[in-house]
């Protein structure tokens, strides 16, 4: 799987511009911004569904590679259009040492402004924005469906090149 470079209009993270200012609720409810993550390399990574096999096993990748990431100056934020409350479940359950952020209402008004929502279903595409200490975008890792999970080595890839 390689990163995508997504050159589409209707995207409006694009790689070379300053990602859409946000500030969600972590799993306790407490805020958490774009601002707060300036300083440092940053993964965005928007999941669609907690507490479904792709998703978890993605994060639970992200998790035991936590350190690689830290090594490379990064932060890690999940991003899910779920309630703080499930996700909270989820996170504990699995234990992911990074936030896990809650788009629920206005229903994935951050996910949509990213370019990642899918109306069909209301939960974001498995997309993940790479972020350099700017808040620039700088690679978009994408898979072309929801069943297909994302490649933790091309995180690294992403970071490194930064």
């Amino acid at each position: 799987m390689a990163c995508l470079h997504d050159e589409r209009s209707d995207m409006p993270a694009e790689i070379g511009s300053p990602a859409p200012e946000f500030s969600l609720r972590n799993v306790d409810g407490e805020p958490v911004s774009l601002d707060d993550l300036k300083g440092n390399k940053t993964l965005i990574v928007f999941i669609p569904f907690p507490f479904t096999g792709t998703c978890e096993a993605e994060l639970c990748s992200i998790r035991d590679g936590l350190s690689q990431l830290e090594e490379l100056d990064a932060n890690v934020v999940a991003i899910t259009t779920d309630t703080l409350f499930a996700n909270r479940v989820w996170s504990e359950q699995n234990s992911f040492g990074f936030p896990v952020l809650s788009d629920f209402w206005p229903h994935g008004a951050v996910t949509q402004a990213y370019g990642t929502f899918d109306d069909r279903v209301g939960a974001a595409n498995r997309s993940t924005y790479v972020l350099d200490e700017e808040g620039v975008v700088r690679d978009i890792v994408a898979t072309e469906t929801r069943r297909e999970a994302r490649e933790f080595d091309e995180y690294v890839k992403a970071l490194e090149s930064i």
